[in-house]
């Protein structure tokens, strides 16, 4: 599978832009509640990548245009994985879902902004970031109970991690939509925002976040990450040698004495 170079272009499945050390990955098929497509998947991907090996990119939006976040896969959308034997077509599914895997592990901190509805694996995409935001006229929906699927892109898995077993299993498999107020009481969302607002809070968080030592950072969403595997005793052999070795860079000198002069710090991710 080759991946496109990603764009900005107005008229691109997901545009992809850099603006001061923060990348946004904007779904691009309004028309269809930007439901994921083959195009779509392709030009995402490749944003997904091309922010992961951005070392200038120290936090990485992932949104939509128009009034949804992602619908979810298109099921208009014929061929997306081909006609072939069904090894073949779980080969393709499986290297589009390397997608969530990414936002997940990426070394930068990801932010699903979701705008609008989002549904199936759209959500799922949302779940796989580190963090979530919703504006008030957002939707959720498992919604593969509802057409006859069992889930794809990581959801089953990231899901449960956020707002419990009990409370996952009822929304995958009664398939309730729920508004944002509602996402943010079981705490699938961090916060709501107004819908006028949305982009703009979501961009200061970001920034809060930009301004942070980005080792720092990298380090303890791994240290996050790994916590869902490992024994008590293993997470603390990984946060110390992770802390030690935070605290022997730049930016951690840097951090401190700008603490101490009272003034903004200035991190060069070394």
């Amino acid at each position: 599978m080759l991946d496109p170079t990603p764009s900005n272009d107005p008229d691109a499945p997901a545009r992809y832009a850099v603006q001061d050390g923060i990348a946004t990955i904007t779904l691009n098929r309004p028309e269809a509640l930007n439901a994921m497509d083959g195009p779509l998947m392709d030009a995402t991907r490749a944003g997904i990548i091309a922010a992961n090996n951005d070392d200038s990119v120290r936090v990485v939006i992932l949104t939509g245009a128009g009034r949804g976040f992602c619908a979810g896969g298109d099921l208009r959308a014929s061929g997306t994985l081909g006609e072939g034997p069904t090894e073949a077509r779980i080969s393709i599914l499986r290297t589009y879902m390397q997608t969530s895997q990414m936002l997940r592990e990426m070394r930068k901190v990801t932010i699903a902004a979701i705008n609008g509805a989002v549904a199936g694996a759209g959500l799922a995409w949302a779940c796989a970031a580190d963090l979530r935001y919703a504006a008030d006229s957002a939707k959720f929906l498992t919604a593969f109970g509802n057409v006859g699927l069992s889930g794809d892109f990581g959801g089953t898995w990231t899901l449960p991690r956020i707002v419990g077993p009990a409370k996952a299993r009822e929304l995958y498999l009664l398939g309730d939509t729920l508004d944002a107020q509602q996402a943010l009481q079981i705490g699938l969302v961090s916060d709501v925002f107004p819908a006028d607002a949305f982009l703009e809070r979501v961009g200061e968080i970001a920034q809060r976040l930009h301004d942070r030592a980005p080792i720092s950072l990298q380090h303890i969403k791994r240290n996050l990450n790994e916590a869902d595997r490992l024994s008590f005793s293993e997470a603390l052999d990984g946060e110390a040698e992770r802390h030690v070795r935070s605290g022997g860079t730049e930016d951690q000198t840097e951090a401190v004495s700008a603490f101490f002069e009272r003034r903004a710090p200035v991190f060069h991710n070394r």
